[in-house]
């Protein structure tokens, strides 16, 4: 099976490369397609050099929509058999790919979502940031039935036909519990992995914020009661 990596990135200048070059090392690799979700910061500049870079597309948007819909634009463009999300900063390591990978290519998952609480190194930052991952993890998984216990992981993995099955239409971070409430409204089956986890402060260039954690609540809300 092939896989596409889609990352969407905005003011990602530091880490752009550092990151794509991480990404193509991975033999699993296919294909990755970059959305700039028009950054300001000089990325846009960067990203434009890699024009014509064997097995990088790399597409614009002509204003800031957010991360959902960097995906959105992102998914749409991918073209192999499974689809995996990666941040553009350095938090995540591709070197968890293979065992994301693993129970779609041994045919018993349709999505695999990523851990940063079973186990995987992980930076020691923001306690409250960690209780209300928790928090909205535990009410995602009351409106869906599943038993994740990272639902905001940037990490997860989808077969393309699970992902063609889905009407997303969240444009920022609401996309996390929008992917958890839909691939779990399609009855797919969904495996969970632990991996490493390098988290930023907002020094160090942390976008996420305080009013995506309400965003969130409200998105877990209206889509555990939509049909």
């Amino acid at each position: 099976m092939t896989l596409s990596v889609v990352i969407p990135v905005y003011n990602e200048k530091g880490s752009i490369l550092d990151i794509l070059d991480l990404v193509l090392s991975r033999p699993e690799v296919d294909e990755v397609v970059l959305v700039d979700d028009f950054s300001t910061d000089g990325t846009r500049e960067i990203l434009r050099s890699l024009t014509g870079r064997e097995q990088v597309t790399v597409l614009f948007h002509p204003q800031n929509r957010g991360k959902g819909a960097a995906l959105r634009t992102g998914f749409a463009a991918a073209t192999k058999d499974i689809i995996l999300i990666q941040d553009a900063d350095m938090e995540y390591d591709p070197a968890d790919y293979p065992a994301l990978l693993a129970p779609i290519y041994s045919g018993r998952a349709d999505a695999v979502f990523g851990s940063r609480f079973l186990g995987g190194t992980h930076r020691v930052l923001y306690f409250w940031h960690y209780l209300a991952n928790r928090f909205l993890t535990l009410l995602s998984n009351m409106f869906t039935g599943l038993n994740l216990t990272d639902m905001e992981v940037c990490y997860k993995a989808f077969r393309r036909e699970v992902l063609q099955g889905m009407h997303l239409i969240c444009d920022r971070f609401g996309i996390e519990p929008e992917l958890t409430a839909k691939v779990a409204k399609l009855r797919s089956r969904v495996y969970e992995v632990p991996v490493s986890y390098y988290g930023r402060t907002y020094d160090e260039g942390k976008k996420i914020g305080w009013r995506d954690g309400f965003a969130a609540i409200y998105w877990i809300v209206r889509f555990g009661l939509s049909r």
